[in-house]
């Protein structure tokens, strides 16, 4: 399974392209997550790689794992200081009225008792920033793509949802959640100075085909 979803692979760096539904980090109730499968993705190395960053259970894409505890603590840095350039594919219930744009909406996180976590527009709370253009239109929804400047929980679904007025398709948050949510990190480039830079892309998932827009890069 992971050798066909390894997008890059060298000695301090892997991206892998992770499925919809696989959560990073090991839920509560105990089900399996790519901490289950840490082990299968050594590649020869003693040591397991570790996740540099995170991706919701339901979105696919470019995830990067470090091969070793210096380059982990390098990557970060680099998620932190936001020199890494991500691009997602998100399919939203609607079409936007403009063809792109900035959505520069401070998001900070909420929990009650009755539904939970979630994560809301607040004036005061940490800078987000998503730049976006519509990638195609198929019938009643539409194909964006997005470049966020930073990396909050959640924020492309909130900038999508709050932001657009148009949540992405099956977000079981902010959306109708009918349908597998169709989120998908699209792309990772990350420079590293003198060495090769990481870089990966990552294919599209049979959900957006089913949904039409297998063919919305092409």
């Amino acid at each position: 399974m992971w050798v066909d979803r390894t997008l890059f692979l060298d000695g301090e760096a892997l991206v892998i392209d992770k499925p919809a539904g696989l959560p990073v980090d090991a839920p509560r109730d105990g089900s399996l997550s790519l901490e289950n499968h840490l082990l299968r993705l050594r590649f020869g190395f003693e040591r397991p790689p570790s996740a540099v960053h995170r991706l919701d259970r339901d979105t696919s894409g470019c995830l990067l794992l470090a091969r070793n505890p210096k380059a982990h603590k390098r990557f970060s840095q680099a998620f932190e200081e936001n020199r890494v350039r991500k691009t997602y594919l998100a399919i939203v219930d609607g079409i936007p009225e403009a063809g792109e744009g900035v959505i520069d909406m401070p998001l900070s996180k909420i929990s009650s008792k009755e539904k939970g976590w979630r994560i809301v527009p607040d004036p005061k709370g940490k800078p987000s920033l998503s730049r976006w253009r519509v990638a195609g239109v198929r019938g009643a929804r539409a194909a964006i793509l997005f470049m966020p400047d930073t990396g909050r929980t959640h924020q492309l679904r909130v900038h999508a949802a709050e932001g657009l007025k148009l949540p992405i398709s099956g977000d079981p948050v902010y959306g109708s959640g009918r349908a597998p949510m169709l989120l998908h990190a699209l792309s990772l480039y990350l420079d590293r100075g003198d060495k090769h830079p990481i870089e990966a892309e990552a294919p599209l998932p049979p959900s957006f085909v089913y949904a039409g827009f297998g063919d919305v890069l092409a």
